[in-house]
């Protein structure tokens, strides 16, 4: 059983419309879990036996093709469901949710997922509008590496990732996370080489400025002008 503040997580987009009784009656079924970096918090095709909220750290969702090529499907931050296989029908995990960072999530048992959606049908309906979220992203990137070049492709990705995880600070949007250039390659259908050649052509021009664990972009408005093709910096 969590003994966490329902005060805590009541933004959560999971959670948006639930009263304090019906946040502290969820999370009287939940657990915590630590989740440290490396480690998967599930892995793909395994039984789909528990769904997450991540509380802190993040994780990244992969699958590997049959020929053992990575593919990086998105990250997970604070504050969001991932694991619900249970809530689209499915028996078993479509991905493997790795820790990039020490994580900790508050876990459920799948099968407590109807008694909970009866408890809280709000939880059902925030969880499907982001699974519909989700859908989208992905029509969006299939678009994109099926009709864009591919600095406009790398741009996109790396203002998605802003959008999703990243704060405002002095100098520009901070992704505080680690986010490798292969990451970006296989966001974006591309090849690492090619990726570092953006991004070094970027870091020239002061648009982002890349480290181990962080990614900063100096330039933002920038950056959307080469996703929308109106600017290149190759």
């Amino acid at each position: 059983m969590s003994r966490l503040d329902p005060s805590l997580i009541r933004s959560f987009p999971v959670f948006r419309c639930l009263d304090d009784d019906t946040l502290r009656a969820i999370l009287a079924e939940a657990v915590t879990r630590r989740i440290a970096k490396g480690t998967a918090m599930f892995e793909h095709g395994a039984d789909a036996r528990e769904f997450f909220v991540v509380l802190d750290g993040r994780l990244k969702v992969v699958q590997v093709t049959p020929d053992g090529e990575q593919v990086l499907i998105r990250f997970v931050v604070p504050g969001e469901v991932c694991g619900v296989a249970v809530a689209i029908g499915r028996p078993d995990y479509p991905a493997t949710a790795m820790a990039v960072a020490d994580s900790l999530a508050l876990v459920w048992n799948s099968a407590r997922w109807p008694a909970l959606c009866e408890l809280a049908p709000a939880l059902a309906v925030n969880t499907m509008h982001t699974v519909g979220q989700r859908l989208q992203d992905a029509h969006a990137r299939i678009r994109e590496i099926s009709t864009e070049e591919v600095q406009r492709r790398v741009a996109h990705a790396v203002l998605r990732l802003a959008r999703q995880a990243g704060r405002k600070v002095e100098d520009g949007v901070l992704i505080d996370f680690p986010v490798t250039r292969q990451d970006l390659a296989e966001m974006t259908g591309t090849t690492l080489h090619t990726v570092s050649r953006i991004m070094s052509a970027w870091d020239a021009a002061g648009l982002v400025e890349g480290g181990r664990q962080r990614l900063l972009l100096r330039d933002p408005h920038k950056l959307l002008l080469v996703a929308e093709g109106t600017a290149s910096l190759q």
